[in-house]
């Protein structure tokens, strides 16, 4: 077959013009990457301690015997427990409030469950019709009332919500019984572990009233998952204990002492629970 002048040079030019298209459209070869060598764990997350101030704002709680109220008390305690915990670099700390406002008791439990707290250790200094009675205490979750005086605290603190109007209120006692039956065994074992590591931490410099670890169906205790206790720091109706707490050296020795018995209940077995974040 004869080719036309040209024709030899025309048909090169097609074929490295096809060449060239395709090698642009050409799929490339994968390129294989090796994953690099894992050296080390990522350190988990530090326990959230969750702080509750009682009480706030429109609600004072406790009013002392010279004027002094609850919720001062309760804010100025919590944000030196906080001072404490984060010098220690061991813990995160979030509070339900730091400032003087009102929030529910559902609320504050609600707050714990957002930040996925692995403590929550409410803080208060509430008052009793026999103002001889002085001394901290501490109080877990419980159906039944440990005794008279733990059953009427329980309803004083379970009526704060009255403050927050008609549609913010707390379950009735019957519903509380029930919900403090579905705290997980876990956790009770858990509150009853820094309950008694408070009272321990609390008995050399702290005076504690007789029987200090306490139980009652206090709503602001009800989480199922974290383990939560309320800490009596003393009670405002007492003049003897109004006085002490509104020293700034005798709250810093309260928090100490309550920074001990976090520091007691993660070292323990016990305390690995619930250290997400």
């Amino acid at each position: 077959m004869l080719l036309r002048p040209g024709a030899a040079s025309t048909a090169t030019t097609h074929h490295r013009a096809h060449a060239v298209h395709a090698a642009r459209h050409a799929v490339p070869a994968p390129v294989m990457h090796r994953a690099p060598a894992i050296v080390g764990r990522a350190a988990a997350p530090l326990p959230l301690v969750m702080l509750d101030p009682g009480h706030g704002g429109k609600d004072p709680g406790a009013i002392g015997v010279s004027g002094t109220y609850e919720k001062h008390i309760a804010e100025a305690a919590a944000s030196e427990l906080r001072r404490q915990l984060l010098a220690s670099g061991a813990y995160r700390v979030a509070m339900t409030r730091s400032d003087d406002r009102f929030i529910p008791l559902e609320g504050r439990v609600d707050i714990a469950h957002t930040h996925r707290a692995a403590l929550f250790v409410s803080m208060h200094a509430d008052a009793l019709t026999d103002r001889g009675v002085r001394g901290a205490s501490v109080y877990t979750l419980s159906g039944q009332a440990s005794d008279a005086q733990t059953a009427a605290l329980a309803r004083t603190e379970n009526s704060a919500d009255r403050f927050g109007g008609p549609q913010v209120h707390a379950s009735s006692p019957e519903v509380q019984a029930i919900l403090a039956s579905l705290v997980t065994e876990e956790t009770r074992r858990g509150a009853a572990h820094l309950a008694s590591s408070v009272v321990a931490a609390f008995q050399p410099r702290i005076g504690l009233l007789p029987h200090p670890s306490r139980h009652a169906a206090f709503v602001v205790l009800k989480s199922a998952d974290i383990p939560s206790v309320l800490v009596e720091m003393g009670f405002m109706s007492n003049r003897l204990d109004e006085a002490a707490l509104r020293q700034a050296g005798h709250r810093m020795m309260v928090a100490g002492a309550m920074k001990q018995a976090i520091d007691r209940y993660f070292a323990s077995a016990g305390g690995v629970t619930r250290l997400t974040g």
